[in-house]
């Protein structure tokens, strides 16, 4: 906090010492993106931004950490730097609009408690609900399929695992092959196949119709799956 004072009324070398001792923290907080295929050098120096801007802006009577106050600053320059480097390219305008929204949410989550409908946002906003809607999934980042979203005893329960399955041309032979894969599982087992498979239901939507966790589910799951591949080759 000594530092801080001193390199808000101007002292250089507060301001540099602090830079210097919080370099930890911006490598911390970087690794969480090491799977986005960019650049550490690229990412630690974004990060560096962050954390000098957190600097600068840090409130001194706020009763928090630095580092509490930092971080997000550091995560958000760097989602920034992602964002504006994405080959997928969304126009100023439809940001704009996303972040407009996001604070209208927060603002309507704290008055109505309970989160609001886009129709809500879109009124506040004076747009169209659609514009709402495009403009927020424009931001979302993209997520890998094989990202862990849950795990409990080494079953891990990854992002693929809860999206449905969908109608295909080829939907009717994926159909006809389980079938006749399945027939020495249990029923347990069976009926998790015929849900995930060929109800297209996500894991939490099965956990709930049978009564189970979505961790049991996901392990039942790929226990099945193994009879399959062992017992039929497939």
């Amino acid at each position: 906090m000594e530092l801080l004072r001193k390199a808000r009324a101007g002292d250089k070398k507060a301001r540099d010492d602090l830079v210097t001792g919080n370099l930890r923290l911006v490598l911390s907080v970087i690794q969480r993106f090491s799977n986005r295929g960019e650049n550490p050098d690229d990412l630690f120096q974004v990060g560096c931004i962050g954390l000098i801007k957190a600097i600068d802006n840090f409130d001194l009577s706020l009763d928090v950490r630095f580092s509490t106050y930092a971080c997000p600053m550091i995560i958000g320059e760097v989602r920034r730097h992602l964002r504006d480097n994405n080959p997928v390219r969304v126009s100023r305008s439809v940001r704009d609009t996303a972040y407009h929204a996001m604070q209208i949410r927060e603002r309507l989550i704290n008055e109505l408690e309970r989160d609001p409908t886009p129709e809500e946002i879109a009124k506040e906003l004076g747009i169209s609900k659609e514009s709402v809607v495009l403009a927020l999934d424009a931001i979302v980042e993209p997520v890998s399929l094989s990202e862990p979203v849950y795990s409990d005893g080494g079953d891990t329960i990854y992002v693929m695992d809860q999206i449905g399955g969908g109608d295909s041309d080829e939907s009717w032979l994926e159909e006809i092959l389980i079938k006749q894969a399945i027939k020495e599982l249990n029923e347990r087992e069976k009926k998790i196949l015929h849900l995930r498979f060929m109800q297209g239901k996500t894991q939490m939507e099965v956990a709930d119709e049978i009564g189970i966790s979505q961790a049991q589910v996901s392990r039942l799951e790929k226990g099945a799956i193994k009879k399959i591949k062992d017992n039929n080759r497939v």
